[in-house]
């Protein structure tokens, strides 16, 4: 039993050695390979030729009872909604932009978790999704905002790793 216990402690404790390093890259790695994509393609949703022209599909997203009552036309929107998904789209390509170079990662993941339950407000609250309670067998959109802020929650934490912008220009 002695010799089972060093195998593990010895196995263990070259990976609690790696964690420092090893925990926020791969938090950066999935990140990228899960939800980078994701954000951009909403991001692009919300454009009509520029950042700075609305499309309609921006204002159902983020005002999905104000866009219905006016027929989707971008041109009813008042200047908070404007500023609004103007503002939801630039986070949309610079906090994902910023986790993939590793650059500001903290305040970037703190930024995406912001997002992530504003996000899921205006789905639940604009758009009917239900939201579901934690601890049962049916995963749903609760479960998954939990598993994403836990993933930025890791970075936040962490830092961005050695692969980063971060590192390059010793930023903590």
């Amino acid at each position: 039993m002695t010799a089972l216990i060093s195998i593990h402690n010895n196995v263990l404790g070259k990976a609690d050695h790696a964690s420092g390093w090893l925990t926020p890259t791969l938090a950066r790695l999935v990140f990228i390979a899960v939800l980078l994509v994701y954000y951009w393609n909403s991001a692009m949703l919300k454009i009509d030729g520029s950042i700075f022209s609305p499309s309609s599909g921006a204002f159902g997203q983020i005002f999905p009872k104000a866009a219905e009552a006016v027929l989707w036309d971008v041109t009813q929107m008042t200047l908070y909604q404007r500023v609004v998904v103007f503002l939801g789209t630039v986070a949309e390509f610079v906090l994902p932009a910023l986790l993939l170079v590793g650059l500001f990662t903290r305040l970037a993941a703190l930024g995406m978790i912001g997002f992530v339950w504003v996000q899921t407000l205006v789905d639940v609250t604009g758009h009917g999704v239900k939201l579901g309670s934690l601890f049962n067998a049916a995963p749903d959109i609760l479960d998954q905002r939990v598993l994403w802020t836990f993933l930025f929650l890791v970075i936040v934490l962490n830092g961005a790793g050695p692969l980063s912008l971060d590192r390059l220009l010793k930023l903590k």
